[in-house]
């Protein structure tokens, strides 16, 4: 029995017709495209547990007796965090969801590229939502200080060094002649 469906080279097959796309890796965009999905869907895992479980802290803090004793400025900051929160909750399941409406049509490639977009919005919006939690947090604590800004600063600035300048400090090292960054590398033990 013949297939109308064209043969495809298997993932060891390094046949004329098979595109590379990635200089270091031997593999057809699709099959790309399923090692990306998988590498996404560990990130969302982590991500995603982490949102939903800080997002039900957040949910509770209304129906505590001290809630009722916060600023005006403090409950407003309540809602803008509970509202970060459930974007950056919303943005973390939206891969998953998109990927149920679209499974097995073909779109893997796309659905990589849209659920990469959703990931870093929703860690953008997890950054948020941390932050202004901690200032919550901090100015309940400290009783409005400007202590509670500072330190506030300072989270989301540790957060752009490691969610954003140590990646970007990891891709232009590698754009580096490998020369160059052999003579930076450390020794090994």
């Amino acid at each position: 029995m013949t297939s109308s469906r064209p043969v495809r080279p298997g993932p060891r097959n390094t046949g004329a017709d098979r595109e590379r796309s990635d200089p270091g890796r031997h593999e057809t965009p699709e099959e790309r495209a399923d090692r990306l999905w998988g590498d996404i869907l560990q990130e969302v895992r982590v991500c995603q547990t982490g949102a939903q479980i800080l997002f039900g802290f957040l949910l509770s803090v209304v129906f505590t007796d001290r809630f009722g004793s916060l600023s005006e400025f403090d409950r407003h900051l309540y809602v803008v965090t509970v509202l970060f929160g459930a974007a950056a909750t919303g943005a973390l399941i939206a891969p998953v969801a998109i990927h149920r409406f679209l499974a097995g049509r073909g779109l893997k490639p796309e659905l990589v590229h849209v659920a990469a977009r959703l990931v870093v919005t929703g860690l953008v919006l997890l950054a948020l939502t941390l932050a202004a939690a901690l200032l919550l947090l901090l100015r309940t604590a400290t009783g409005g200080s400007p202590v509670a800004w500072v330190l506030t600063g300072a989270v989301l600035l540790w957060f752009a060094t490691c969610w954003l300048l140590l990646p970007r400090h990891l891709l232009r090292s590698r754009t580096r002649p490998r020369a160059d960054r052999d003579e930076r590398r450390p020794p090994r033990l």
